[in-house]
């Protein structure tokens, strides 16, 4: 079968056939996975958020960053095992919900839909500044409500369109990375005109070196930037709608270790190099710092539009993801009925517009009470990343042996050193944790998604009860 054969997925044992048995759409081609793959790691964060992770970092913050990619090689690799062998569009709450218990998939697949309706309003937001500083006259929160809106259609469609987007969303991504590397390299060996060799200089011979503020600025430049890795375990959800998922797992989680070490090392440490850590532009916009010490003209204009690409990217991603967890807990009876239904075109209608409602109610909450309510709910979906991951590898210790027990065959992707590597990791993700409360901001954060993880923990025994009840109810009603 080809691997761009539009075909009908099975998204868990109940599926039948039929879109009305809520059946996804097998709509995604191998180079829309490849893509999602790829640009999944590359979110506006690095182009914006990193100056700051340099500034109270300094040079160090490659540490930090490598660090943080180890935390995430090593979670992906996990979750690639069990998606390979097994792939559900609930991805990682799907195996929670079979390894844990029906609580740990409950609650952890609310909490991941949680982060991503936040990260709508946060998207929406930050691309409405852009499009509002090219025309003033338009008001921010129109385009917030304008790129919500096409891209909820653009979801709405089709699993294809989606696909197609990010494709092109990546893709733009992607190649102004790879281009800023390459003129960034050129201009670290002098190689441009106008610029000279600079040597290590700035690395580790300005202002305090490699590491100005201490070893312990590291793990604090390392709380930053582990967020900034959020979305890329999106592919594990998106191949349940391909034609060949075991392949496209397989790849995305070999591909990580590269794509985080160029993209996200490769552009930071030119950054590093070529201009002082403690640089106000450094600290404003690195990439646009960098691009105008070497001369591109318009490089404010040129990295506005990548960032707006990078925007809609992780907004058109953030509802697909948040859509997909939120159908996948409707198939498994933690969340409305509805949600797990799906339209003719194969795509689940409802738990997008649920999704993309709570977005734009966050997004009016930006507005209107963006230091209250909007930072309340932004302080406690801060940790939820690392709630993930923890529960990825909890889930993977537990699914192995399952796998191995029922169809040892279907461990096409296998975790280095198991279960060494698998506890070493959860005792890095809980070293992290800890470290958050040592600083102001961290410990908002954890606190606040510590409420938030209360919260859901204590409705799954209230809707696992409710479901009992239901199921025992259609036992009696199909009995008699």
């Amino acid at each position: 079968m080809s691997a761009d054969t539009t075909q009908r997925t099975r998204t868990g044992p109940e599926a039948a056939d039929g879109n009305s048995d809520g059946n996804l759409q097998a709509g995604l081609k191998n180079r829309h996975l490849s893509m999602i793959a790829i640009g999944g790691v590359i979110g506006a964060g690095l182009f914006v958020g990193s100056g700051a992770g340099i500034a109270s970092t300094g040079p160090g913050i490659l540490l930090s960053y490598a660090l943080a990619g180890v935390l995430v090689v090593m979670v992906m690799r996990m979750l690639g095992e069990m998606a390979a062998a097994d792939p559900q569009s609930g991805s990682f709450s799907a195996y929670a919900d079979r390894a844990l218990g029906r609580w740990a998939g409950f609650s952890i697949g609310w909490l991941y839909w949680f982060f991503w309706v936040v990260v709508l309003a946060v998207e929406a937001t930050a691309g409405a500044k852009i499009l509002n500083g090219w025309m003033p006259g338009v008001p921010q929160w129109a385009f917030a409500l304008l790129v919500m809106a096409v891209l909820t259609a653009t979801n709405l469609f089709s699993v294809a369109s989606y696909g197609e987007f990010e494709f092109w969303f990546a893709g733009i991504k992607v190649v102004a990375i790879a281009a800023f590397i390459v003129i960034g390299t050129l201009a670290v060996f002098g190689l441009l005109p106008g610029t000279h060799a600079v040597g290590t200089t700035n690395l580790v011979g300005h202002n305090g070196g490699f590491l100005p503020h201490g070893v312990g600025a590291v793990f604090t430049g390392m709380l930053t930037v582990v967020f900034a890795f959020m979305g890329s375990e999106i592919v594990t959800l998106a191949a349940g709608e391909s034609a060949d998922p075991e392949k496209a797992v397989s790849k995305a989680t070999n591909s990580v270790i590269w794509r985080i070490g160029i993209f996200y090392l490769g552009s930071i440490a030119i950054v590093v190099t070529l201009l002082p850590w403690d640089s106000a532009a450094v600290k404003g916009s690195p990439y646009v710092a960098v691009l105008e010490h070497v001369g591109i003209p318009g490089a404010g204009r040129v990295m506005d539009v990548i960032v707006l690409t990078a925007v809609l990217s992780c907004l058109n991603s953030g509802l697909y993801t948040a859509s997909r967890m939120a159908f996948s807990l409707g198939r498994r009876g933690d969340a409305p009925a509805a949600f797990a239904k799906v339209s003719s075109r194969g795509v689940p209608t409802t738990a997008i517009l649920a999704s993309v409602v709570f977005g734009f109610v966050a997004v009016f909450f930006n507005y209107t009470s963006p230091n209250t309510v909007f930072q309340f709910l932004l302080n406690s979906s801060g940790a939820v990343a690392l709630f993930v991951w923890v529960v990825i590898c909890l889930s993977q210790l537990r699914m192995r042996k399952i796998i191995e027990r029922e169809s040892p065959e279907r461990l096409t992707v296998r975790m280095w050193l198991y279960p060494y590597l698998t506890w070493a990791t959860i005792g890095l993700i809980g070293f992290v944790m800890a470290y958050m409360f040592t600083t102001e901001d961290g410990r908002k954060q954890m606190y606040l998604s510590l409420v938030a993880a209360a919260i859901v923990l204590a409705a799954a025994p209230i809707v696992q009860r409710r479901r009992a009840g239901r199921e025992l109810a259609a036992e009696a009603a199909s009995g008699s």
